[in-house]
């Protein structure tokens, strides 16, 4: 089993979108034996924004309303993908990699308009694709 926890700064808009769209990308990809998650490094039991539930919404992922989790303790036998490289210098883990890492930057949408969010988490579709497409030619699946 292979664990993939995505980290941004509030885990309210970006590293949720992404554990979302990971999980129904890996499904409709038959990608088994992956669990994600999703932390913020300054996460404080704050519901998801709006913005996010409505851009995840209009592309067809998971848009249920849930509560923030805080990076607590990193685990050396998880993955970390964060949204940036200043994130991934604060997780500071060996297994970690960044979006900008993956495909370029992804623009924080936080207190902006629906728009914006909708374009951020199509950089995050991207980014995530690119990863997944990673962990099938690992496995040899592609």
């Amino acid at each position: 089993m292979i664990e993939i926890c995505f980290v941004c700064t509030g885990n309210t808009c970006r590293s949720i979108m992404a554990e979302r769209i990971a999980k129904k990308l890996a499904k409709e990809r038959k990608i088994k034996d992956v669990k994600f998650s999703s932390a913020g490094i300054y996460a404080n039991g704050e519901n998801i924004s709006k913005g996010a539930i409505f851009a995840l919404k209009k592309l067809g992922y998971d848009g249920r309303k849930r509560k923030s989790v805080k990076l607590s303790k990193i685990k050396p036998n998880t993955i970390y993908v964060t949204v940036t490289d200043a994130h991934k210098k604060f997780v500071n883990s060996k297994k970690c990699l960044s979006f900008e890492d993956l495909a370029g930057q992804v623009v924080d949408p936080f207190g902006q308009s629906e728009q914006v969010y909708l374009q951020t988490a199509k950089q995050i579709e991207k980014n995530v694709n690119m990863l997944l497409d990673k962990i099938e030619n690992l496995r040899g699946e592609k």
